[in-house]
């Protein structure tokens, strides 16, 4: 269906970030867009509606759902194949944390750090068992696309809870490749620093000291990241879910 890979990153973290500049690429290739999202359904509407009207011809839906919860993600999954007819690449961004103290083992309670094994862990792999049916009928299978983090990698971080279930997260994502393999082809991509609408929130003299220990001194959108492995995936994957994030 798309021979050349053109990435389009318009500015998203303006109306919730990545999964905006993420769904605006695959559209631009073609591909149906559903969109999920937790509470923001005006947000949600409006990039569905620019991505209709900005891309001919692409089908896009937005389903509310709640990205920690296996039930919710069930009926997404569901909702998305009867809206756009099947399901061919799923890209997981959702994620939660709450911007703390690293070094304090208590900054965050018992309950968000159950909320963040949820919905960094848990989610992803409902989200990915869900789709399974879909990818096993589809002829070529399916990809699993997963927004994770160098938090998963170093320590450091918006939360230790936010580190430690990036590091899960990232050890699912093997665990799916080697055993699911023969039908999805699953990634992930770790982004650094963002200045999204949730980035902003570390502060400027946070977000100072993270562009000086980058390497090359500044933040890099990894918007085309997904982009190019969607075109190494298979680019004739018609019917994409889009998880947004969904941090609080």
């Amino acid at each position: 269906m798309v021979a050349q890979l053109k990435v389009n990153t318009p500015s998203f973290f303006q109306n919730r970030g990545l999964g905006a500049q993420i769904a605006h690429a695959f559209a631009a290739q073609g591909a149906n867009i559903a969109i999920n999202y937790a509470s923001n359904s005006a947000a949600a509407s409006e990039l569905a509606s620019d991505l209709s009207s900005k891309y001919p011809g692409v089908k896009t839906t937005t389903i509310k759902a709640d990205a920690g919860s296996t039930d919710s993600i069930k009926e997404l999954v569901a909702t998305t194949i009867r809206d756009l007819g099947g399901l061919d690449i799923l890209i997981a961004n959702a994620g939660w944390t709450r911007f703390s103290k690293f070094a304090d083992l208590d900054a965050l309670s018992d309950e968000e750090w159950d909320r963040c094994w949820r919905t960094n862990v848990l989610g992803v792999k409902s989200l990915i068992a869900s789709a399974m049916p879909s990818f096993e009928g589809n002829a070529e299978g399916g990809v699993v696309l997963v927004t994770s983090s160098i938090a998963g990698r170093t320590i450091g971080g918006s939360s230790m809870a936010y580190s430690v279930t990036k590091a899960a997260q990232l050890h699912l994502v093997k665990c799916v490749a080697k055993t699911q393999g023969a039908k999805v082809r699953c990634n992930a991509v770790l982004p650094g620093l963002l200045l999204t609408e949730w980035g902003l929130e570390y502060g400027e003299e946070r977000i100072g000291e993270l562009k000086e220990a980058a390497v090359l001194k500044k933040e890099v959108s990894c918007c085309c990241s997904f982009s190019f492995s969607c075109y190494l995936a298979d680019l004739r994957k018609q019917s994409v879910m889009i998880l947004l994030l969904t941090l609080l």
